[in-house]
């Protein structure tokens, strides 16, 4: 019987580190290198804020975007041998380690889970959490949000890049109509207060006229004619536009008809 040989390759790693001033040196990324191709894997965390503060979460952050474009200019190589040569204070790298390597993104979420994940970020309400509202808990708590915190279901997890904060909050979406930008089902960031022109924005919105409390509260993206009456610029026709066009547009007469109870900024990443 013939063995069944399977290639190893031998990789390297290093382990990214956060020594932020007062607080304990977090792990917070691995960088695994593929010597004989010089391309390198990287994984980061996604949330910050149980290692940093928000100023600092907001950096960190970053990090990711600026790691993309730097390799862009340079090989996992070189990129590497820079960060050992110019990280040594807020940001640091451990000293390189060989590890034999089958599959180099397989490997890496293994290298992640072990020195990254292990380290479960505690839920903190506004700084890496966001709390999880149902569409009518949502409109009825808009001008009382202090009462928000014991109204949430619960708290999800929200990354650094959504900029957590008392304004913001979490809703499950139900229908299609938003696809493929919004998915049914998914959980969607939404942010209370609408400042200036609310043209082109995704909004979510109460309809005052439709009884059935689930299709009482719809995303649409706001769409609005203006006209000039003795001076004064007054609304003519008010659309609450699908992405999707299997859906049609909901034309509104008048603002009295509904209210505008938060606007969408994003899609949560559920698979982690």
């Amino acid at each position: 019987m013939t063995a069944l040989s399977i290639q190893t390759y031998r990789g390297e790693y290093a382990v990214l580190q956060a020594a932020l001033p007062e607080r304990p040196v977090a792990n917070i990324g691995v960088l695994l290198l593929d010597p004989s191709s010089r391309k390198l894997y990287s994984k980061l965390r996604e949330f910050f804020g149980n290692v940093a503060n928000p100023d600092e979460a907001e950096v960190l952050s970053e990090l990711r975007e600026d790691f993309a474009k730097r390799l862009e200019e340079i090989d996992g190589e070189e990129f590497l041998i820079w960060l050992e040569d110019t990280l040594s204070n807020v940001l640091r790298v451990t000293e390189r380690q060989t590890v034999m390597v089958r599959d180099f993104n397989k490997t890496l979420d293994k290298l992640f889970a072990e020195y990254v994940e292990m380290e479960k970020p505690a839920t903190i309400p506004y700084q890496n959490c966001l709390p999880l509202l149902a569409m009518p808990v949502a409109a009825g708590y808009l001008d009382r949000q202090a009462e928000i915190v014991e109204a949430a279901a619960e708290w999800v997890p929200v990354p650094d890049s959504f900029h957590p904060n008392p304004r913001k909050f979490v809703a499950r979406i139900q229908g299609r109509s938003m696809e493929p930008k919004i998915p049914d089902g998914s959980l969607a960031v939404f942010r209370f207060g609408v400042v200036g022109s609310r043209t082109g924005r995704i909004l979510l919105v109460e309809l005052f006229d439709v009884a059935d409390p689930i299709a009482r509260y719809t995303v649409k993206k706001y769409l609005s004619d203006k006209a000039s009456f003795d001076g004064t610029w007054r609304h003519t026709r008010i659309l609450l536009v699908p992405i999707n066009p299997e859906f049609e547009p909901i034309e509104v007469e008048e603002e009295g008809q509904f209210r505008v109870i938060a606007e969408f900024e994003g899609v949560l990443d559920t698979d982690g």
